[in-house]
């Protein structure tokens, strides 16, 4: 007895020290491998900021699917609390940052006019290159294709789509067909009436949402008017109250109407014209000699490349502090603060909600509607094979335009692109792992 319980003592011993010696060894392996879970997780954020390694973005799965929010669902109830506090705090409150309280924001104005005449240089540019470089577009979908003659990529999912196996059906194409500029109803007052009711929506008009979020930010049009403001507004328990539209009441009454601070909508806070800007000429021209059109043809579409990427960087300034929404199963947005009534839905859930939209926040996806295509490393080479699209890159409409009309390849759309990619010969295709 005495044998064994002394042979049970050392085994436990022994025991012990090989489970101190193994959870060493876990301690150890566990280490190492957090260390290099959290170079590679470093990298990998790295790598997603890095312009060299953006990728197209991914279209929705289903269509019953909601839109990602840009900002989390928990960030926004945050926030919700937040201004709730603050309106039980203080019931009655002047509204200190514009350009929620109907101000403008001195340092977007700039940037507004120059987001303006980038579009409008952007809509002259793309109508001359449409003209050299051929555009095409299907019968049944949406698919564009920069080129002489369209892909052989089955991506179709148009009506009748299943009888032609998913191949397009392609005819000539034009500008609208390279960009889409979503529209949207025009605000007059974008604090005192940020929402446009149903029964109103013949009344407004609906212009391009771009145009209505230069608008906002201080572009001052004749045809589309806007309240500009002098004084802010004030919030009483949630609801905005503005002591002008008393002033001009008691005015108009008493005759007494003070024209020096009305709506200046013929200039710009900068004293620049922008009708006659916007209608100025440009000095490029296609000539008939070969060597003189292209030299021309090739400066047009470094011009209209810069213009494109002025539009969207300016755009993508002023939506961190002027609101757009956009629906979260439609491509429907509205410039403003709110989203408007109107039941004109056809997405996924609208029943349930009437024909009313789910409003959330937007993006520059959803205020410029930019048709992703098939890079062609050659416009006279063979159309793109069904059998190696996993080899070919995309990019924006318009960017392809551009460079194959000469324009120099901008270094965010070079992994787009995939321009380090070499893709095999048609007989080739089964050797390829």
């Amino acid at each position: 007895m005495r044998r064994r319980s002394l042979f049970l003592l050392v085994r436990q011993i022994c025991d012990l020290r090989s489970g101190c010696s193994h959870q060493n060894l876990c301690r150890h392996i566990s280490s190492h491998n957090s260390s290099t879970f959290t170079q590679t997780a470093q990298k990998l954020e790295h790598d997603a900021h890095d312009p060299l390694y953006v990728d197209i973005p991914k279209p929705r799965t289903r269509k019953s699917e909601r839109k990602p929010y840009p900002t989390p669902m928990n960030l926004l109830i945050l926030r919700a609390k937040e201004e709730r506090k603050a309106r039980k705090a203080q019931p009655c409150r002047m509204v200190e940052h514009p350009p929620d309280n109907g101000l403008l924001l001195p340092d977007l104005v700039h940037v507004a006019q120059a987001v303006y005449l980038a579009w409008k240089s952007l809509l002259f540019g793309m109508s001359r290159l449409v003209e050299v470089i051929p555009v095409q577009r299907c019968r049944s979908c949406f698919e564009v294709h920069i080129g002489h003659e369209g892909h052989e990529i089955r991506t179709c999912s148009g009506a009748n789509s299943g009888f032609r196996s998913a191949t397009h059906n392609w005819r000539k194409g034009g500008v609208q067909d390279v960009v889409f500029f979503p529209k949207c109803y025009h605000l007059y007052d974008r604090v005192g009436k940020p929402r446009v009711g149903h029964d109103e929506r013949h009344g407004v008009p609906r212009i391009p949402a771009i145009l209505e979020l230069c608008i906002q930010a201080g572009v001052d049009l004749e045809k589309y008017p806007s309240k500009r403001r002098t004084k802010p507004v004030y919030s009483i328990e949630g609801r905005i109250v503005d002591f002008e539209l008393v002033k001009e009441k008691n005015e108009v009454e008493t005759g007494h109407f003070d024209f020096t601070n009305s709506d200046n909508f013929g200039k710009s806070d900068c004293g620049i014209d922008l009708e006659e800007t916007s209608t100025r000429s440009f000095s490029w021209n296609i000539t008939d000699q070969p060597n003189e059109e292209e030299a021309e043809l090739r400066k047009l579409s470094i011009k209209t490349l810069d213009w494109w990427l002025e539009m969207v960087s300016g755009a993508k300034k002023i939506m961190e502090k002027y609101r757009v929404q956009t629906c979260g199963y439609c491509p429907e947005v509205q410039v403003g603060p709110r989203g408007h009534k109107v039941r004109m839905c056809r997405g996924s859930k609208h029943q349930s909600r009437n024909g009313l939209h789910a409003w959330q926040e937007a993006t520059i996806d959803d205020l410029v509607g930019a048709n992703h295509v098939w890079h062609v490393r050659d416009l006279e080479g063979p159309p793109l094979d069904n059998k190696l699209k996993r080899f070919y890159g995309q990019v924006p409409a318009v960017v392809e335009l551009c460079v194959q009309a000469g324009a120099p390849i901008p270094d965010q759309y070079r992994s787009m692109m995939r321009l380090d990619v070499v893709p095999p010969d048609r007989d080739e295709v089964d050797l390829v792992a």
